[in-house]
């Protein structure tokens, strides 16, 4: 498996939206609008690619400020869950944030994630609330 940035608008960026859309959208009755995805524009796509070039697994990382990048939408294909794919993916944007000059990686959990990301030494930050129609919990990992 290897792991690269790509850039918006490009095929890997559809394909990720794509992942992204069957995993955590389609599920919930969602869809994604043109402005949510335009806002995309400046952000960091990363993806998990096999070894036949196909996506398994991609991930989207929003600068908040200088210190603080948010970690969202990441999806890993069904066929790929339990594989690795989504801890490579995060270790991956760990170490490009760093390199970036960013010490806080914050991210929105789904509920049923949380023990995923405590495994890879996220704390949970505040109460449960509600996003997307569903539980969420804030959690930080300090980088440095």
């Amino acid at each position: 498996m290897q792991i690269f940035q790509f850039e918006f608008g490009t095929p890997e960026y559809d394909t990720a939206v794509r992942l992204r859309y069957e995993v955590l959208r389609r599920p919930l009755g969602l869809e994604y609008t043109p402005e949510q995805l335009a806002a995309e524009y400046n952000d960091i796509h990363l993806g998990a690619f096999d070894a036949n070039g196909a996506l398994t697994g991609c991930l989207i990382l929003t600068p908040l400020d200088g210190n603080t990048i948010k970690m969202r939408q990441v999806a890993v294909d069904p066929a790929w869950q339990g594989r690795g794919v989504g801890t490579e993916l995060v270790a991956a944007s760990e170490q490009l944030s760093r390199r970036l000059g960013f010490s806080v990686m914050s991210l929105h959990a789904r509920e049923i994630a949380v023990p995923f990301y405590l495994r890879l030494g996220y704390t949970i930050i505040g109460e449960r609330f509600e996003e997307v129609g569903i539980p969420h919990f804030k959690m930080e990992k300090n980088l440095e």
